[in-house]
């Protein structure tokens, strides 16, 4: 991110879930049990097996209403501790959530078989749960399986992952509909706390659904993007997703080498990149050799996806 993040590392647990109490179900789905006394976020993790750093990205990410793009880099989370927590996810609405929501709902409207509205919103929150089984069990097969192989060192010719964000739609627009049939068309006189109640639920699910497929979009998609290039370059993604930042006894590069990895990167030629750097063509040319040597990648793309993941350039800087 950008600016210091809301959360860190250091801060206690118990203070986190205090400032944001969503953070809750976050720590579930992320596997992470109560009681925790003062340990720190850290702590937390290290003790029940959960790799921190993601669970820190999704958890300011989520506490960040504008979830801006390009705001998290994908070096700050492991892209299959991601994919674990949205299949929790998944799970949670399918086996918990909207079965709640559905017995809560017919205890709050007149469903006798007399009352023709609330058959038919009944109908309707079927449908709507149908939809969405369809939806995440899709993903679950097909997007959340690709990654996997991906992570492997998979690659397909047939699918992207810009295949998959081209056609993602938000599940959660329908739940809104349902909610406003219910405030405007139900009069509900004598169940009106059971109905609040399960309103309450229907809007708190509408807002978690929605930022879920904010973190397809804006976490998962990225940097599966990242890792779709990496193997595209020849780079072999590490057991986290991640490429390694650094091999062991790999030379550090220079602020300068960096500058020049920017500017290739972005297009230039040797000559512009010269001319913007006030160095000669054949310092260019012996800095690339050194650049090359130093990280063992020497085509472009390899050295497209070491500026991205090392935050030399930003992705609406270049062309992938």
């Amino acid at each position: 991110m950008a600016d210091r993040p809301r959360y860190q590392a250091t801060d206690k647990m118990s203070a986190l879930i205090s400032d944001n109490y969503s953070l809750l179900m976050v720590m579930s789905r992320f596997g992470l049990s109560l009681g925790f006394g003062d340990r720190t976020v850290a702590e937390v993790c290290e003790e029940q097996g959960v790799h921190c750093p993601t669970f820190l990205t999704v958890a300011n990410f989520i506490s960040d209403a504008q979830h801006k793009v390009g705001d998290y880099s994908y070096k700050d989370y492991s892209l299959s501790a991601l994919l674990d927590y949205l299949k929790q996810a998944h799970s949670y609405y399918l086996n918990f959530s909207l079965p709640s929501i559905r017995r809560k709902l017919i205890e709050s409207i007149d469903y006798s078989g007399t009352n023709e509205i609330a058959t038919l919103i009944l109908k309707f929150f079927d449908e709507y749960v149908r939809e969405v089984r369809r939806h995440m069990e899709f993903e679950n097969r097909s997007v959340f399986t690709y990654v996997e192989k991906l992570l492997e060192g998979e690659a397909s010719d047939t699918y992207d992952i810009a295949t998959f964000a081209s056609k993602h739609n938000q599940v959660n627009s329908k739940l809104s509909e349902l909610k406003n049939i219910i405030v405007k068309y139900y009069p509900g006189k004598d169940n009106y706390n059971l109905l609040n109640a399960v309103l309450f639920d229907i809007y708190n699910c509408e807002q978690d659904l929605a930022t879920h497929c904010d973190v397809e979009d804006y976490l998962l998609v990225p940097a599966v993007s990242v890792l779709e290039h990496q193997l595209q370059a020849g780079i072999k993604p590490s057991k986290g997703g991640k490429t390694a930042e650094k091999e062991e006894g790999q030379e550090a590069l220079s602020q300068r080498e960096k500058e020049i990895i920017s500017c290739v990167v972005k297009g230039l030629t040797n000559k512009e990149i010269a001319d913007a750097l006030c160095l000669s063509i054949h310092t260019v040319i012996t800095h690339r050799r050194n650049i090359a040597r130093k990280l063992q990648i020497h085509s472009p793309a390899g050295l497209t996806i070491y500026a991205i993941v090392n935050k030399l350039v930003e992705l609406s800087e270049i062309k992938l």
